[in-house]
């Protein structure tokens, strides 16, 4: 039977549609697909509650065979990424398919025409609207359970794609690392030469009011002009930080939280950001809060053998200069009491040599790679 592609509009009830296909069809039984809380995955897909669409436009569709739903994928526009790379490109993301090329080709050609319609002239991803959303298609590591927040993709998705003729953009990596039980000893040494030659100290905080009102802006103002030379990196605005405040600090773990500041000034010059592993807890609720969803991710933050090290963030000025090691050597005692016995790496840039370097101290695994892909249209 044909396909049917049809644009929907962003409405909750259609949204909750969009955000349920891959969850309750595409991996239904899959022991490696960690879903997204769905109320949060519609909240980033909706113009009033996103600030991204401040600076972004979207359109989003579905695909349909005999009135069932076989596909999706949504087509991006981040104008201020466009503007500060020169380049006319939509992006397309979130995107779920049933193993058939007349799906994945109805699909494309719906976000390649919208791209088209709006003076585009380059369709890249997977990518969402920021670097704070799942951005790389997985095509290394289909056997391997996902970080908090990274999406998984079965390994046909980069197939069909390489055969619409899509050639890789850019690689991200990721890493599974063994928790030492002492701080490496060339890494301490380091630690404690930065704190006398740099003055330079890690702080924790135990009253999270305290954290947010004393760094929570700075956090993230230093997110920025850390990452602000990446790929497709899209700045952090006044709105979006105060948005990610509200959203993440009040569930972060304190104790997994390092942050290093000058001693005199008390300026924030780096931050790393872990947490207790998600992944089993949302395989378990499906995406769902409720009825007992929240105990499964309750019981997570109480009861973990893996932490997920969502970033590390360092002013330029002070990277390559051993900030890192201060940072491992503050979380690494935490993580033996937590009983953490391995850490999942986020995705790193394959060219990003200064973060690929941090991880020469451990015993480690290169387990899975995503992809950018991009195609001229």
């Amino acid at each position: 039977m044909a396909v049917e592609i049809r644009e929907i509009q962003p409405t909750k009830r259609n949204l909750l549609k969009f955000v349920h296909f891959p969850i309750d069809v595409i991996y239904r039984d899959s022991e490696y697909y960690i879903p997204p809380l769905v109320s949060d995955e519609v909240n980033t897909l909706r113009p009033d509650k996103n600030p991204a669409f401040d600076f972004c436009e979207a359109a989003y569709f579905l695909a349909y065979r005999e009135g069932k739903i076989v596909g999706r994928i949504a087509g991006i526009i981040n104008k201020v990424v466009n503007e500060r790379s020169g380049k006319k490109e939509a992006r397309f993301g979130y995107m779920d398919f049933i193993d058939d090329a007349e799906v994945v080709d109805a699909l494309i050609d719906a976000v390649t025409k919208w791209g088209k319609s709006k003076g585009m002239e380059r369709l890249t991803g997977t990518m969402g609207f920021t670097d704070m959303d799942p951005e790389g298609l997985l095509i290394e590591g289909f056997d391997r359970v996902g970080t908090t927040g990274a999406v998984y993709s079965h390994a046909y998705y980069h197939k069909h794609l390489e055969r619409l003729g899509f050639v890789k953009d850019v690689d991200w990596l990721e890493f599974l690392i063994t928790i030492p039980k002492e701080v490496p000893e060339k890494m301490a040494r380091i630690a404690h030469l930065m704190g006398e030659r740099q003055n330079v100290t890690t702080i924790k905080y135990t009253d999270r009011k305290a954290l947010v009102n004393d760094y929570g802006d700075a956090i993230f103002k230093l997110i920025n002009v850390a990452y602000d030379e990446l790929f497709g990196y899209s700045p952090l605005t006044d709105k979006q930080i105060k948005h990610y405040i509200k959203m993440y600090l009040p569930f972060l773990p304190l104790d997994d939280l390092s942050m290093v500041i000058e001693k005199d000034t008390r300026e924030l010059i780096a931050v790393g950001i872990s947490i207790p592993s998600m992944s089993k807890a949302l395989i378990k609720n499906r995406g769902r809060l409720f009825p007992v969803g929240w105990k499964y991710l309750l019981d997570a933050f109480k009861h973990n053998d893996v932490v997920d090290l969502m970033l590390i963030a360092v002013k330029p000025e002070n990277q390559n200069k051993g900030v890192n090691s201060l940072i491992f050597a503050d979380l690494i005692p935490v993580f033996n009491k937590h009983g953490y016995k391995v850490a999942e790496s986020n995705h790193e840039l394959e060219l990003n040599s200064k973060v690929l370097k941090q991880w020469e101290y451990f015993e480690t695994e290169q387990h899975k790679r995503r992809r950018a892909y991009t195609k001229e249209i």
